[in-house]
């Protein structure tokens, strides 16, 4: 077993963890769960009324895959090179209430000379937006 760091929206925990080729499991079933907000019973990972069943392919021997976790719960994971520490985004669906409409917040910038164009100017035509940043 490893040391393994999880960050996720609401703080950061650390594991004891197992890895493999394709996944990193976590000891300690019922924490990770708890740390995420989840409690894990019979039934499977609950919030609340909800109740999302976990299969063997996600929780064996009190130990908790945390690939399979991300997929469960629809959440993206991040997950360094070196496998000691992860980040497990906030729900898919969080990401569709702001961007699934794909329309950029309206903006108001000067070009060279000085004038002002905002992007609302352009609505319903197809526009280009680059971005560049130093760091």
């Amino acid at each position: 077993m490893e040391s393994f760091t999880l960050l996720y929206e609401s703080g950061a925990s650390t594991f004891d963890a197992a890895m493999d080729t394709d996944d990193v499991w976590l000891s300690d079933a019922h924490n990770v769960a708890n740390a995420l907000g989840w409690e894990l019973n019979p039934e499977g990972l609950c919030q609340g009324d909800i109740c999302i069943p976990v299969g063997d392919d996600i929780l064996r021997d009190e130990m908790l895959s945390l690939g399979g976790l991300a997929g469960l719960l629809d959440r993206p994971l991040a997950t360094s090179d070196d496998h000691a520490a992860a980040y497990l985004g906030p729900p898919m669906a969080r990401y569709e209430e702001t961007v699934g409409h794909l329309e950029a917040p309206d903006f108001t910038l000067p070009d060279l000379d000085g004038n002002q164009h905002s992007l609302s100017e352009h609505r319903g035509s197809k526009i280009l937006l680059a971005a560049w940043a130093s760091w």
